[in-house]
């Protein structure tokens, strides 16, 4: 037992530890926006060269480390807007980590890390861990590590480095070190805990009279078949401090706020915090940005990795985003999901855009930004610690601001995918996709607007001038449109109105070279225009239609 202890003492403190407190600047353009402090304790144990489960999971970083950004999401459901932007932010800086010459030859290579966090077995699903990569890919998020590109520091599924046993290992390990312990208490004499305190008006926190038991107390425990839970062993009188890269200084009385909390349950299953504090230290990761609701989480996950002497990561918790009412944004607000905007006929880069700006923006007026411009111009920095709005009116602006960079051919591509999802066999049809785009280009601010067009167009119920209201008919009569349309149908009647072949009538919206023509105009190729030319020519000349 004592050659383990040592064994696990000299692994852990070479593989986390240094003997000082490094600062490292970047030099090149990205240098000042990828800045972070490693630090951690003096250890005077050296390492130990004997081979363990532990040295192949605990690499020695070396001296140059790179940053790593990750995102970690639970399957247990769609990836939300929250979850994306999330993603968003912690992949631009690994995209500058990865532009900057001077992480490479790290230990560690610069990237953006994606981590699956499924330790909730009863929601967590196949499904929804295969919709929120699909969403990512979709949104053009990919990651250099992941369950589907497993490097020697994976996997990266929590439910499948479970089975590596790293989590127990080291539980036992801070168990040697005095950092945690068995507890046998029962769930009963929790409950009856809790109510105490909750009584006395004091912070409900366990307390367990196991923190300091014997070892032959335990060990008998043990004997008679008692089940146990391990719990960290917080420090006395222990204090928490980060320096959130968004929200400043936050610090905690760690034993007066969670008391001594779990790792392992009484089944073996590793808790949430403790496996986000080793993963993160085992995957080298620099900088963790999330949501402001994971920030009462860093409190036992720094106390995990101080345990460790790991060293922490820079921590950046971004403020919730609201709905127009200013609740949390939830399904009641409509689409929230990124699977719900694909379908609703918005552009991944535009999403990449409007998500970048909940929350942060470059110091300017300018809101229209590609994917390149935004590596190049996110900072940590300029991240706000105020809540976001989501306001879907903005997204359809910014939408419609990139559907007009593209060329006619990209959108007509997204129109057929659209028309494919709702009328199945029509996206099929390159011609159809292509007029309904033309008609409804001007004003479109999604991909779906030109179906959804056609969709009225032809579902629109018309009716005669006799079935109308009577207060209809007077509006009718007085105005212009009465006698436009008197004077059409008696054109038409005379056979003098111009009408366009109707094997040809696709001519309308083609110039001569065959390319689509987005609006009809004096600098429009009028050579395939001859009906809208003659139209024109008759209505100027008869007195009905003139100024109409």
């Amino acid at each position: 037992m004592a050659a383990y202890i040592l064994l696990g003492r000299s692994i852990l403190t070479s593989a986390f530890t240094s003997t000082s407190t490094t600062t490292r600047t970047q030099t090149s353009k990205f240098g000042n926006r990828l800045r972070h402090v490693y630090s951690a304790a003096p250890t005077d144990v050296k390492s130990s060269s004997s081979s363990s489960k532990l040295t192949d999971l605990f690499n020695n970083r070396g001296d140059k480390v790179a940053p790593r950004l990750r995102f970690a999401p639970s399957p247990t459901g769609s990836l939300h807007v929250g979850g994306a932007r999330t993603a968003l932010y912690n992949w631009l800086l690994a995209q500058q980590a990865k532009l900057d010459p001077s992480n490479q030859g790290a230990a560690l290579q610069p990237g953006f890390v994606l981590r699956v966090e499924d330790t909730d077995q009863a929601r967590s699903t196949k499904e929804s861990e295969e919709s929120v990569l699909a969403d990512l890919k979709w949104l053009g998020l990919i990651w250099e590590e992941g369950p589907d590109n497993v490097t020697d520091i994976g996997p990266y599924r929590q439910s499948e480095r479970m089975l590596t046993g790293l989590y127990q290992e080291l539980a036992d390990y801070l168990i040697s070190e005095g950092k945690a312990y068995k507890c046998f208490l029962t769930n009963e004499e929790l409950d009856a805990m809790k109510a105490a305190q909750e009584v006395d008006g004091a912070n409900v926190r366990t307390e367990s009279p196991w923190r300091e038991a014997s070892e032959e107390d335990v060990q008998k425990a043990i004997d008679e078949g008692k089940g146990y839970t391990v719990r960290f062993k917080v420090p006395a009188n222990s204090r928490v401090v980060i320096n959130d890269a968004v929200r400043g200084t936050v610090s905690w009385e760690a034993e007066k706020t969670v008391g001594d909390f779990v790792l392992l349950r009484s089944n073996g299953m590793p808790v949430y915090n403790y496996c986000v504090a080793v993963d993160d230290a085992n995957m080298g990761i620099t900088t963790v940005i999330r949501a402001e609701e994971h920030l009462t989480n860093t409190v036992r996950q720094v106390l995990i990795l101080d345990a460790l002497g790991a060293t922490r990561p820079t921590y950046a918790h971004c403020s919730l985003i609201l709905g127009q009412d200013k609740q949390k944004l939830s399904k009641r607000h409509g689409a929230t999901s990124c699977t719900q905007f694909k379908e609703d006929g918005f552009l991944p880069d535009a999403m990449i855009n409007y998500l970048s700006l909940l929350g942060w923006n470059d110091g300017t007026d300018n809101e229209i930004f590609t994917r390149d411009e935004l590596i190049e111009a996110f900072e940590l920095d300029r991240v706000v610690k105020s809540p976001a709005v989501f306001d879907e009116d903005k997204l359809r602006w910014i939408n419609a601001q990139h559907l007009k960079r593209l060329d006619m051919s990209e959108v007509v591509t997204y129109v057929q995918d659209a028309l494919s999802s709702r009328h199945s066999g029509a996206g099929d049809d390159l011609k159809l996709a292509e007029l309904i785009t033309i008609l409804a280009r001007q004003f479109m601010d999604t991909t779906v607007a030109p179906v959804e067009n056609m969709e009225k167009v032809l579902g629109y119920g018309l009716t005669s001038f006799d079935n109308l209201p009577e207060d209809a008919k007077e509006m009718v009569s007085k105005g212009y449109f009465y006698n436009v349309a008197k004077g059409l149908i008696e054109s038409f009647e005379k056979n003098e109105l111009p009408l366009p072949n109707s094997q040809t009538i696709d001519r309308l919206f083609y110039d001569k070279d065959s390319v689509p023509v987005i609006e009809d105009s004096e600098s429009s190729n009028a050579g395939a225009y001859d009906f809208a030319e003659a139209y024109k020519v008759h209505m100027s000349k008869s007195n009905t239609f003139k100024g109409r």
